[in-house]
């Protein structure tokens, strides 16, 4: 049931949103679980699928990265990382030498040039593999480096997975508590629910299970430079570099245009002109969307695990929103 549903900043009749809403509770596959719509920090839409309630905990896959980097950002704002550049041999005990060439920065935007293909089953690091195994720090340090780091991007779980392991590492704490501390406390964020390896460090690579609103939070906090409430949670200049277009990534992922700091970036034409919307993206088609300059943050829940169309309906969800959507009077700078 739908909890608010109106216009979306005022340009969208509530009939459209409406058929939206409805033609997605008629859809065949049952797995939608939730579409917010947040503009100007008001809650313009909002409904809830296949059972799924305000209060459910949603596993949001692979949008946990996304995550994972803003805590990558609050450890370097707070000096606990030197920066993006220090290697990961420093942060992450026992690694073989060849490891030393491998920044963060290479993780971040998966470029560590390690034997890691999530899409191929046979890849040394690929992420199953790693979920079979009794401990994944040792399979991390098994992975071999297949090429130089810094230069192609290979998209794989082990990246984000080294990248929270270097947190927990520079802190002492586990990665969840780190985040409570600094992230969802912040945020307002009072329930969540975070994987663990079977060895203890927690899965910086996914299995994040949040409420859908507070997805749509912590796309309001990249939306407005990373401060929330009036405070300042992660630094305007770490946003930035999170959402900048870093490496291309069109020719091989056909939903963005580019990657930055595990988030991705899109540019969709409206009208005549293009709009950029930044996002993080989990298996399925769990997204936040952030769009700038509609001052908008689109979130949404699914469990299509593992198809071949729950990363295509979100992106028509989208679609769907920007073409009701006209830009306001006062527009964000791109």
């Amino acid at each position: 049931m739908s909890d608010r549903v109106e216009g979306i900043g005022g340009t969208a009749a509530p009939q459209q949103l409406e058929r939206v809403f409805g033609d997605l509770e008629r859809e065949p596959h049952h797995d939608l679980n939730g579409v917010i719509v947040v503009r100007d920090d008001a809650v313009v839409a909002e409904r809830y699928f296949n059972g799924a309630r305000p209060e459910s905990l949603h596993d949001i896959r692979s949008a946990t990265k996304s995550i994972t980097a803003i805590l990558a950002g609050i450890a370097i704002d707070r000096h606990v990382i030197k920066s993006v550049q220090e290697p990961l041999t420093a942060l992450v005990p026992g690694l073989t030498p060849d490891k030393a060439a491998i920044r963060l920065e290479d993780l971040l935007t998966m470029r560590s040039g390690l034997a890691a293909d999530d899409d191929n089953p046979r890849s040394p690091g690929n992420e199953d593999l790693m979920d079979q195994s009794d401990s994944w720090m040792a399979f991390a340090r098994g992975v071999p480096l297949e090429t130089a780091p810094g230069g192609r991007y290979l998209y794989c779980s082990l990246n984000a997975f080294l990248a929270g392991a270097a947190i927990e590492t520079a802190t002492g704490q586990r990665l969840d508590a780190i985040a409570n501390a600094w992230l969802f406390a912040p945020l307002g964020i009072t329930q969540f629910a975070w994987r663990r390896g079977p060895d203890g460090p927690v899965a910086g690579q996914g299995n994040l299970r949040l409420r859908l609103r507070d997805m749509a939070a912590v796309g309001s906090l990249m939306l407005h430079d990373g401060a929330a409430g009036g405070k300042r949670i992660v630094s305007r200049e770490w946003v930035q570099a999170a959402l900048a277009a870093r490496v291309p990534i069109g020719d091989v992922d056909p939903f963005a245009d580019s990657y930055g700091y595990m988030w991705y970036t899109k540019r969709y034409a409206r009208g005549g002109t293009a709009v950029t919307v930044h996002f993080a993206s989990g298996n399925g088609g769990n997204k936040v969307y952030v769009i700038p300059a509609d001052r908008t943050v689109v979130a949404i829940t699914s469990s299509a695990y593992n198809t071949n169309y729950g990363q295509r309906r979100s992106e028509q969800i989208l679609l769907d929103l920007l073409s009701m959507s006209r830009p306001p009077k006062t527009q964000v700078p791109q």
